[in-house]
């Protein structure tokens, strides 16, 4: 036999939060711009290609005769068009947003997404005109200055539709995120690359949402002195423990078992913490968990039922004996 081990990461969400609802609006989210040109100084974006492919082109403003793409723009005059190319290059776009985006809480946006049928040019690898569309991914990047790809936020399906659809994206940044790039990338996995291009235009305000277990408070308006304490919106500390402080664990025996994760206790784990799942175990060259790894597995079950407030992150590995 042969111990797979696991790692488990507790982040505990808070039940409530007291402030108003946050919205952060992106600048020019509809590209508006003159048509028909290179997008290297469109207003309040910047163009990330010259950073990772310096010899090539930038994103451009659609529609135009040019690239023999004519699909109107679904909010303003212009939209942005981006392609990946045969020779592994793509192109990107980014800014820094007018707030920020806290740690492990929950926003939304949408974005008009579509695929031009035409979008012709050269190819980067015969020099010869080809039509690039075949249909890409956008990727949604966050982090602390332009074109910082530390944490990648959202990744769309293949966009293959000919004509505007919105596309939803919700988010959920593991660390604080200030500026935000849109990708043009393959669909992947991918061996070769390609030529295909992607469309945008009407990106929303990035809008903070319930996360799941989570409930929004609107902040009053009123001073903190005139305010009614609301006895379902406040917390207090109490040196006596509740129920909620252990897990529940089922037993069909008068006394309880000593427990195998000991750890599991919603008083003492701390935001963060890795915890190694024991006697957690099965075959060499197998995925199958022995019925030995049943109980570890109801201590846990039993523990996230019992604190439906603590969110884990569940990571594994294997070794290389077998």
């Amino acid at each position: 036999m042969f111990k797979k081990l696991l790692a488990l990461a507790f982040f505990i969400s808070p039940i409530l939060l007291s402030s108003q609802t946050e919205t952060i609006n992106l600048v020019n989210g509809s590209f508006e711009d003159e048509p028909e040109q290179s997008a290297v100084n469109i207003e309040s974006w910047y163009d990330c290609g010259k950073l990772n492919f310096s010899k090539e082109s930038a994103p451009d403003i659609h529609p135009g005769k040019f690239w023999e793409n004519n699909l109107p723009a679904s909010d303003g005059a212009t939209y942005l068009g981006m392609v990946v190319r045969d020779n592994a290059s793509y192109e990107s776009v980014s800014q820094r947003l007018n707030g920020e985006l806290e740690a492990d809480k929950c926003y939304t946006f949408t974005i008009h997404l579509a695929r031009a049928p035409n979008y012709v040019s050269l190819s980067h690898m015969t020099m010869q005109k080809v039509n690039y569309t075949t249909p890409v991914v956008l990727r949604i990047y966050g982090g602390l200055g332009f074109c910082n790809t530390r944490e990648l936020l959202a990744e769309s399906t293949p966009v293959s539709n000919d004509s505007w659809q919105i596309y939803k994206f919700e988010l959920r940044p593991k660390s604080t995120v200030r500026s935000i790039t849109f990708q043009a990338f393959y669909k992947t996995p991918n061996l070769i690359p390609y030529n295909g291009n992607i469309l945008i235009d009407g990106c929303s305000s990035i809008t903070r949402v319930a996360c799941p277990g989570e409930q929004l408070v609107a902040k009053s308006n009123l001073p903190p002195h005139k305010r009614k304490k609301n006895p379902s919106t406040t917390t207090t500390t109490s040196s006596k423990k509740t129920s909620q402080d252990t897990p529940v664990i089922a037993s069909t025996n008068s006394t309880q078992k000593p427990k195998i994760m000991t750890e599991l206790n919603k008083a003492t784990i701390k935001t963060g913490q890795t915890i190694e799942i024991k006697k957690l175990e099965f075959s060499a060259d197998t995925s199958a968990i022995s019925k030995a790894s049943f109980e570890v597995l109801e201590e846990i079950r039993s523990f996230l039922i019992s604190n439906p407030n603590v969110v884990v992150e569940i990571g594994g590995h294997t070794n290389n004996i077998p």
